[in-house]
């Protein structure tokens, strides 16, 4: 599976590059591609033998050229869906239920009931459940299924501190991106969504959080790790979704999150360094204010 959605993606950004190049224009090396679609030479090989099988891509003498743009862009990018993994969507479907069932500490998780709700295989859920395991977010009763054991301002600061050290890092790999990267014209797309959710913020607020996690992730792509990438996953858990516990100034603090955003972007965007670097401080100090109030015992009186 993950192999298979790693394909998708990497034919998804594929497709985006083809579109900047005319009729005839030569494709960069199997070993450019494999950089700057962030997969391996096996996978770029796929791609590419998709697309000469579609008629939109020629081979000449080992070189690779663009043989129609129109049959190119005849050619179906594959859905969100289909090109994130089980993994992340899974994660995805738990943190909706926790926040929308208001779940605190003591909360029970029963496995068979999420695959259900999900539309999922158990052993998924339980993956998942045991990845969260070993940070002492959730626990395993015996013949009781899991238990939410819920957070505290220290857990959030410790790991706050992970998440600041991860993310300058990725920003500053984002900034040094090669310009025809596909990573900058996703970061153009979700910069477009954000305009489009800042004008309809009053109505929409509440559709910030999974923007907010995919933009977050989008920059961590310029930099991958798998220790990361996995530590991610708790991050995600905290910063992506605890926060909203609070009801508190909700809208308002989402359409700041969402300016902040949109001014992280367009420092990246200039390649300035020290801008970008400015803009993501200042965007995680806010984070970090909107955390601890989250996970203060004063925010459990605005949880609804």
């Amino acid at each position: 599976m993950k192999t298979d959605t790693v394909f998708k993606r990497a034919f998804n950004d594929g497709l985006d590059l083809l579109s900047r190049l005319a009729d005839g224009g030569e494709l960069p090396s199997e070993n450019v591609l494999r950089e700057r679609l962030n997969v391996s030479r096996t996978t770029v090989r796929k791609v590419l033998d998709r697309f000469e099988a579609a008629g939109a891509v020629s081979r000449i003498d080992g070189r690779r050229f663009v043989r129609s743009g129109r049959q190119a862009r005849m050619l179906t990018k594959f859905s969100d869906a289909e090109t994130v993994p089980r993994s992340a969507q899974v994660e995805q479907r738990f943190m909706e239920w926790m926040l929308r069932d208001n779940a605190r500490p003591g909360t029970a998780i029963n496995e068979l009931d999420l695959a259900r709700r999900f539309g999922f295989a158990t052993t998924s859920i339980r993956e998942f459940l045991n990845r969260f395991q070993r940070f002492g977010l959730i626990e395993k009763r015996p013949n009781a299924g899991w238990v939410f054991m819920g957070f505290t301002p220290d857990f959030a600061l410790e790991l706050f501190e992970i998440r600041e050290m991860f993310e300058f890092r990725s920003a500053r790999a984002f900034a040094t991106l090669p310009s025809d990267s596909p990573l900058w014209e996703r970061m153009r797309a979700i910069r477009g969504e954000h305009l489009a959710l800042l004008r309809e913020v009053d109505r929409r607020f509440h559709d910030f959080s999974d923007l907010d996690s995919r933009f977050h992730r989008l920059i961590n792509a310029a930099a991958p790790n798998r220790f990361i990438d996995s530590f991610y996953d708790i991050i995600s858990f905290i910063f992506h979704y605890h926060y909203q516990w609070n009801k508190q100034d909700e809208r308002q603090r989402n359409e700041v999150a969402l300016r902040e955003h949109i001014d992280y972007m367009d420092a990246l965007f200039s390649r300035d360094i020290a801008a970008v670097r400015r803009a993501c401080k200042v965007h995680l100090t806010s984070a970090r204010v909107t955390l601890i109030r989250s996970t203060s015992g004063d925010a459990a009186s605005h949880r609804r």
